[in-house]
């Protein structure tokens, strides 16, 4: 692995949209026990289920610890790549690498990861092993890698467009946690620096208790340059109302990179999920405290999909808004399969299908040009 001196946007390197080709996606097999319930084994389930949907259409590696290596290998199906990796938790999205191409080849992007805000207010400790997962999958795949260690940032906290324009939230970028010694305006120009991007859109909130500081890939995303989904609520009793309403107060007032105004999808939220009594007995503390308390509320959101090359998947919830939002994203992307999976048992680990997963952008049509 090379790591070079320079940075995306000085070498023509940019951040692709998700909706653009993949050459694969990223997962890490979960074993966490005051993360996931019961020893993982329903979670364990879903992440299959969301490795099987993936892989109709793009390759797929799951990382998966020496101890669950085995367990790993058998449940997933034989074309599903598993590779022994060792990480504290299975948050591809936010410390896997952020991949960037110039059109031809791609690159990884390393960021400094901290569990969502380090001594200040992150979520364990410690995190060093998944700090290291963006370098060891640079090695991996033989990618260069753009070293931008020393910035605290997760894969979770943006969107890109593919076009020059980045989503993100103060709530989580302007955290005490992460990078409290720079501006907004410094924290900017670092994301247009290492993402190839020419404007970001701040969002001010995203989902209500979400416990990243609450990340843009759970409030909105893009579904094509120009356009987005915005998790919304009509009910003005919520709390979540008054956040959404912020967002599309702020993405209709905006334009894109290239000058488009912004097109807002509303994407109905289920209505609030609560954890159970029964769900947090099966859970171990962490510090002789308990990670979850009955009664609370979870992030859950169906703008937290994930879009592979033939399909997107996306969250259920048992819930009566679970249909009418495969209808809507089925609406926004009639070239792919919208494939629904149970994800309560991931939710419960506090986030989603799109918080497990890390696209690798397509390099080439053909596999021997991969390395660089």
């Amino acid at each position: 692995m090379r790591v070079l001196d320079t940075t995306p946007k000085q070498d023509g390197f940019y951040m692709p949209a998700e909706f653009s080709e993949h050459y694969g996606c990223i997962l890490i097999f979960p074993e966490r026990s005051d993360s996931w319930q019961y020893g993982a084994y329903a979670a364990r389930k879903a992440f299959v289920k969301v490795c099987e949907a993936i892989a109709q259409s793009e390759k797929v590696t799951v990382c998966a610890s020496d101890r669950q290596y085995e367990n790993a290998r058998r449940m997933l199906p034989p074309h599903i790549r598993v590779v022994e990796m060792s990480s504290n938790d299975s948050w591809a999205r936010d410390y896997a690498p952020t991949f960037v191409t110039n059109g031809q080849i791609i690159r990884g992007v390393n960021w400094s990861f901290n569990a969502w805000g380090g001594l200040e207010d992150g979520l364990y400790f410690p995190w060093d092993k998944d700090d290291r997962m963006a370098r060891k999958l640079c090695d991996l795949y033989d990618k260069s890698m753009y070293d931008a260690s020393g910035f605290v940032l997760e894969g979770g906290s943006i969107h890109s467009d593919g076009e020059g324009t980045i989503l993100t939230t103060e709530a989580c970028l302007l955290s005490a946690g992460r990078n409290p010694g720079m501006t907004k305006e410094q924290i900017e120009d670092r994301l247009k620096e290492y993402l190839g991007a020419e404007k970001v859109i701040w969002l001010k909130r995203g989902i209500y208790n979400d416990e990243t500081n609450e990340h843009v890939d759970n409030i909105c995303a893009f579904v094509k340059p120009g356009e987005v989904v915005l998790a919304w609520t009509d009910d003005t009793s919520d709390p979540q109302y008054e956040l959404s309403r912020s967002c599309l107060e702020i993405l209709e007032g905006s334009t894109d990179a290239k000058g488009r105004p912004i097109k807002v999808h509303k994407l109905y939220l289920p209505k609030p999920v609560a954890i159970t009594a029964e769900e947090c007995d099966g859970l171990d503390t962490m510090d002789f405290e308990p990670t979850r308390t009955p009664g609370e509320r979870l992030a859950a959101s169906y703008v937290n999909f994930y879009i592979s090359n033939g399909a997107v998947v996306m969250p259920f919830f048992s819930d009566p808004a679970d249909e009418p939002a495969r209808a809507k994203l089925q609406e926004l992307f009639p070239e792919r399969r919208v494939i629904p999976v149970y994800a309560r048992d991931i939710l419960i680990g506090g986030g989603n299908i799109h918080c497990i997963t890390q696209q690798i952008p397509a390099f080439s049509k053909e596999e021997s040009q991969w390395q660089e």
